[in-house]
């Protein structure tokens, strides 16, 4: 969790007393911290989307399942959350999500596989599907392209980067 929480510019603080039990605390910003950054002029993708999103958030790593839904539930968007290929498709069929953020090293069925099985659903015809993998070269983007993802992220993703997606998803009619 540390990990995941630094990669977002933010801190883990632990604390213990003996026989009392322990406390962590997870800090993420939610602004930039240095006030001597200048602030650039707002574009498209620096806007928040226009509506909160239903997102399914899919990975077998549940730290990485849990930074992302907290990040994406604290920016308005209502989160779901699945841990394997199987499960994913059930989840995207009951919840009809908007966005899907999907790792391709799933169990059971892989990312790749779920993205097929998905767009095989004609109400799945607008979903944005996004890869979140450590598979980051170039045949990999190829395949996830080809399997019906429409954004190739390489672990470790940024906040910033997915928002980017967000808000041209924002623009599109789903």
């Amino acid at each position: 969790m540390q990990r995941l929480t630094e990669l977002h510019d933010g801190k883990v603080e632990a604390s213990s007393v003996l026989g009392e039990g322990s406390e962590f605390v997870v800090r993420l910003p939610v602004l930039p911290t240095d006030a001597s950054v200048p602030t650039s002029p707002v574009t498209e993708t620096d806007q928040s989307p226009t509506r909160p999103f239903r997102v399914l958030v899919v990975d077998d790593n549940v730290d990485t399942v849990l930074s992302f839904s907290m990040l994406l539930k604290a920016s308005g968007h209502d989160v779901r959350t699945a841990h394997d290929g199987l499960a994913a498709v059930q989840a995207a069929l009951d919840y009809r999500p908007d966005v899907v953020l999907l790792d391709i090293g799933l169990p059971g069925l892989n990312g790749y596989e779920v993205a097929k099985r998905l767009r095989q659903q004609p109400e799945f015809k607008n979903i944005v599907l996004v890869a979140l993998t450590s598979y980051g070269q170039d045949a990999d983007r190829q395949t996830a392209l080809q399997a019906g993802f429409n954004h190739h992220l390489v672990k470790p993703a940024r906040l910033a980067q997915l928002q980017e997606i967000l808000a041209t998803v924002s623009e599109q009619v789903i």
